[in-house]
């Protein structure tokens, strides 16, 4: 073991996500909603679907705020406040995860690349079916 892996080691890790990843969360659920509603608007159960659609996806990002309103209003005053780093300060520091200890680039990264795969993929999926279904009557 080097000096180099030691210090590392002892270098204090965050366990807290910056806002922004919360907010790039929150973005790109919207995203793939609007796509879904926007591209998947057809059919004799339109209503029902995008009914569903939206309730399920209330319920996906509605639990998380419930659970971080509930923290902030329980937390003791000097823990609500955001924090004054920049995301990019954010990102070199090490971040703790429950299998080890990861930059908060690569953690922003893993918590965001599924969101995103999805609501990209839904977004191309829907262009896709918009332009080769063709629209009798709609």
């Amino acid at each position: 073991m080097t000096a180099r892996d030691t210090q590392h080691r002892l270098v204090a890790a965050q366990d807290g996500l910056h806002p922004l990843v919360y907010r790039s969360i929150i973005a790109l659920t919207v995203w793939l909603v609007l796509s879904v509603w926007i591209f998947f608007d057809r059919g004799a159960y339109v209503g029902l679907t995008l009914a569903m659609i939206t309730v399920f996806f209330v319920i996906v990002v509605g639990i998380p705020v419930l659970i971080w309103k509930s923290w902030q209003h329980n937390a003791p005053a000097e823990d609500t406040r955001e924090p004054k780093e920049t995301f990019a300060a954010w990102a070199s520091q090490n971040f703790a995860t429950w299998t080890g200890r990861l930059s908060g680039c690569e953690a922003a990264t893993q918590i965001l690349l599924p969101i995103a795969a999805v609501s990209i993929g839904m977004f191309i999926f829907g262009l896709v079916f918009y332009l080769d279904v063709p629209h009798a009557g709609y």
